[in-house]
């Protein structure tokens, strides 16, 4: 823990290099706080349905991640190739990667959405014993996975801009998406204007037609800016594709583990009880909402770190992911003095029981104590995807979730007994020993030397 202090007291960056992690990373963390307050808007419409309806949104919702975390690696592959081509100084080949994860989000992601359209009704029974919760999250989830394609495209959007410092288009993209979507989700959850009143499964064909009106628009930023660059005017080669498979596989893999992870987690969190799932539902999203924006500067550390390897300087990609981590971790220690005293009115905005908002309110202030070196794990393997180890990224949250925490929270949760609380304490020690091991693999240096 010293070890890993003096490094990040070392690594604040001087002001010119944190201007180039702010130019890429501003618009990507005001993107994703676009989106979760988009998630918190959705809870907070949803909310007003019940208790029910948002222990059954949370399901469809972690479980649509977890059918779409497949297609949300292949980004990964985008802007890691992208940004090493431009290091390279091969402005004209940044987007043939680009093509290439447009490519593969439309192979794969077709029949990955119908075949687990097809199964919802099989698996969503596993998720949860409650018939009510059921029957209003089967057909939020089956709309949600038809936007699997959308996901991939958008994604794959997302890594080429933040590859080659435009990311003040993903922002407007995103912005302008989400407000389609809010505006969807009064009129369909509600039946305003005239539309039929839908409920829950409103909410989800909202949100899955935003996602395509945010693919098109995307498109057509591409056709604007990135023609020059090869976008649409050729296709990768077999070994750019494998190349690209190569360094998005594993961080496809960690993204459907981790999002496996979460769907786990809702599932031991049901076994306790349904008010403990509408709980976290709520300390999810804002688990989410949180950690996002500090996922921006990790995203402009991984384009950094690509940078530099392309230009042939380890020093200095080594020194993007430190000068990264020093920044989020004043974000956090800032967002944790602020979240601890607010704890309660905040959970009362979204959680209108005062027994499941009481239920809350303390695991809520355990999470919110590790965010800071949550956070910074976060930016360091994002750094080690810049570099294109996504293989040993994968492996450090694979291993911390699937063998420690998950079968930790089972045995504390819903066998000890030890409930909502019980789980999240063994979260905060998940999170924090995370950190700890992404820390040592940055300073290893393993990751010189992989080629792209």
């Amino acid at each position: 823990m010293r070890a890993l202090a003096a490094r990040l007291a070392g690594g604040y960056p001087d002001a010119e290099r944190r201007g180039r992690i702010w130019r890429i990373a501003l618009p990507i963390m005001g993107g994703m706080m676009s989106q979760n307050i988009l998630n918190l808007v959705d809870i907070g419409m949803v909310g007003r349905l019940g208790d029910t309806a948002l222990a059954a949104t949370g399901i469809g919702s972690f479980t649509s991640y977890l059918a779409i975390s497949f297609i949300i690696g292949l980004a990964s592959g985008v802007q890691a190739l992208a940004a090493r081509r431009l290091g390279e100084g091969r402005d004209g080949e940044t987007a043939v990667p680009l093509n290439g994860g447009l490519l593969l989000a439309l192979v794969l992601g077709i029949p990955i959405g119908l075949l687990l359209i097809a199964l919802t009704p099989r698996i969503y029974p596993f998720l949860t014993t409650d018939g009510a919760v059921a029957a209003l999250g089967i057909p939020y989830l089956q709309v949600r996975l038809l936007s699997v394609v959308a996901v991939g495209m958008n994604f794959s959007f997302r890594g080429y801009w933040s590859a080659v410092h435009l990311t003040g288009i993903y922002l407007r993209t995103i912005v302008f998406m989400h407000v389609c979507n809010i505006f969807l989700n009064w009129v369909l959850i509600f039946g305003n204007l005239g539309a039929p009143e839908m409920g829950v499964f409103g909410a989800g064909l909202a949100t899955t037609i935003s996602l395509y009106i945010g693919t098109l628009i995307y498109f057509w930023f591409g056709l604007r800016h990135a023609r020059q660059s090869g976008f649409l005017q050729a296709m990768p080669s077999i070994q750019t594709l494998r190349q690209q498979m190569r360094v998005s596989l594993p961080a496809s893999l960690q993204q459907l583990f981790f999002s496996a992870g979460l769907v786990t987690l809702v599932w031991i969190v049901g076994r306790i009880g349904t008010a403990e799932l509408a709980a976290v539902n709520v300390l999810m999203t804002f688990h989410i909402t949180a950690i996002l924006p500090a996922l921006g500067i990790g995203l402009a550390a991984a384009t950094l770190v690509g940078n530099a390897l392309g230009r042939g300087d380890p020093d200095d990609a080594e020194r993007w992911g430190w000068n990264a981590s020093a920044l989020t971790l004043i974000y956090g220690i800032v967002l944790t003095a602020v979240l601890i005293p607010l704890a309660e009115p905040i959970l009362g905005v979204f959680l209108t029981d005062p027994a499941t908002r009481k239920l809350a309110w303390l695991p809520m202030v355990l999470w919110a104590s590790v965010l800071a070196f949550d956070a910074v794990g976060m930016i360091l393997q994002n750094a080690l995807i810049g570099a294109g180890d996504t293989r040993r990224s994968m492996w450090i949250t694979v291993i911390a979730q699937w063998v420690f925490f998950l079968p930790a929270a089972f045995l504390v949760g819903p066998v000890l007994g030890f409930g909502l609380l019980g789980v999240w304490i063994v979260n905060g020690f998940y999170r924090l020993g995370q950190a700890l091991v992404s820390a040592r693999q940055w300073q290893s240096r393993r990751w010189i030397g992989i080629e792209l």
